[in-house]
């Protein structure tokens, strides 16, 4: 059984407003990810949640142990990742890590990512459009010790890198997943190629 975590916790300050909250075919990109991530492989989800906690979840109704509020996301990306893997329950097998800016995938992506990381047995699975690496990525339980040990200044990149030849590529046509909408510009393209 895996846990899905979706990574919130940032300022939004290129994009203005909390990108969780923003529409992705008529409601909030939070919304969707959550809806991919409800399936039976998936046992539990943390929605890491920091600048605009308040603001997101008068919004979103999360369970209260869905949330996970990381008091430092100033830090940055890993201490959001951290502050999960500190509240994942015990006996998972790894987590889907989604970024909140990375909200065009699909359920059938997650669902052959899933499938590939049990097939395969490897550590890391992650889905590749064109030749780039996306998101969402699995890590295996067996990294979590690394990604809490893991420098702020690189992050989870470098358990990604410590564990090259052990990666698993996942090619998809989805460009979604090396999208990413961190600003009103790409997020306008984005969405006008989606209609």
């Amino acid at each position: 059984m895996l846990a899905a975590v979706i990574l919130s916790g940032g300022a939004s300050s290129r994009m203005g407003s909390p990108k969780a909250l923003l529409p992705y075919q008529g409601r909030p990109f939070l919304e969707h990810l959550l809806e991919i991530t409800t399936r039976p492989e998936i046992i539990a989800r943390k929605v890491v949640l920091g600048a605009d906690a308040d603001s997101i979840a008068k919004v979103i109704r999360l369970k209260a142990h869905e949330m996970v509020i990381n008091a430092d996301w100033e830090k940055g990306q890993l201490s959001s990742i951290q502050a999960a893997v500190r509240k994942l329950p015990a006996g998972t097998d790894g987590m889907l890590l989604f970024l909140i800016d990375h909200p065009l995938i699909s359920s059938a992506l997650v669902g052959e990512l899933i499938a590939q990381f049990y097939e395969s047995k490897k550590p890391i699975v992650l889905p590749v459009y064109e030749g780039r690496r996306g998101h969402p990525v699995i890590f295996s339980a067996s990294l979590y010790h690394e990604l809490l040990r893991a420098p702020l200044e690189t992050g989870a990149r470098s358990v990604v890198w410590a564990h090259a030849d052990e990666v698993d590529e996942v090619r998809t046509n989805e460009e979604g997943c090396v999208l990413n909408l961190n600003d009103p510009e790409t997020l306008n393209r984005a969405i006008g190629n989606e209609t």
